[in-house]
């Protein structure tokens, strides 16, 4: 079964959350409760320009900037951790629910012997992998606590899918990234990745090409053949 992607791809880096998981929409939920609760209104607008694929302190900073706010670090770590544990309340009561396209495509990736890694802005990926028994397709994670201790820049810079190329013993050149957000898409261009895969999962398909995508696709299975 071919995967789509070009014969010089030896290696695939997944961004978790919109790409192999819904738990985009519970981010973007716990994004709007936490700011409208400081009385700063959130749009489906702001999620995608300003924190999508970010980690979350700079998600908060980039935000509330657009708002002409530059608050204290202190008030940002804040806001932020507001957020991931309202985040982790959400995934509680809802659960993680694995796109079944994204699932069939690891599937033939495995199947094809291809080594698969994970990079995510998300310090809560473990637990998502667990929860969505995604944990088995899984060679190598960059999470939000990796970044954070290796001093990583986050997306839109390239370090972390950089750094999991890495880990999967492979040039940048030689791996494909498969990413929802513009910020992720970015980074896979300015990384220098031999394919970018754009997933669109809201209604951002020209934007994303326009972003360095070298596809997009619906859904991870159209890629299949």
């Amino acid at each position: 079964m071919s995967l789509g992607i070009p014969e010089k791809i030896t290696a695939l880096l997944f961004d978790l959350d919109g790409v192999l998981t819904s738990t985009a929409v519970l981010h973007r939920q716990a994004w709007r409760q936490t700011f409208e609760a400081m009385g700063q209104p959130f749009s489906e607008q702001d999620y995608l320009a300003y924190v999508d694929g970010k980690p979350r302190y700079d998600g908060v900073r980039s935000f509330l900037a657009s708002r002409g706010l530059t608050p204290l670090e202190d008030e940002v770590r804040r806001i932020g951790d507001q957020k991931n544990e309202l985040v982790n309340s959400i995934i509680d009561e809802q659960g993680i629910t694995p796109y079944p396209a994204s699932v069939d495509y690891l599937k033939a990736a495995r199947a094809a012997g291809m080594p698969i890694g994970v990079v995510t802005s998300s310090a809560n990926a473990m637990r998502v992998l667990r929860a969505g028994n995604l944990l088995d397709y899984v060679d190598a994670l960059v999470d939000g606590n990796v970044i954070t201790a290796s001093n990583l820049r986050g997306k839109p810079a390239p370090d972390s899918f950089v750094e999991g190329a890495r880990r999967l013993r492979t040039a940048p050149g030689n791996a494909a990234v498969f990413e929802d957000a513009l910020a992720g898409v970015q980074a896979g261009r300015d990384g220098g990745f031999g394919f970018v895969v754009g997933v669109d999962r809201g209604n951002q398909a020209e934007a994303l090409k326009a972003g360095g995508a070298d596809v997009v696709v619906d859904e991870l299975d159209e890629l299949l053949s």
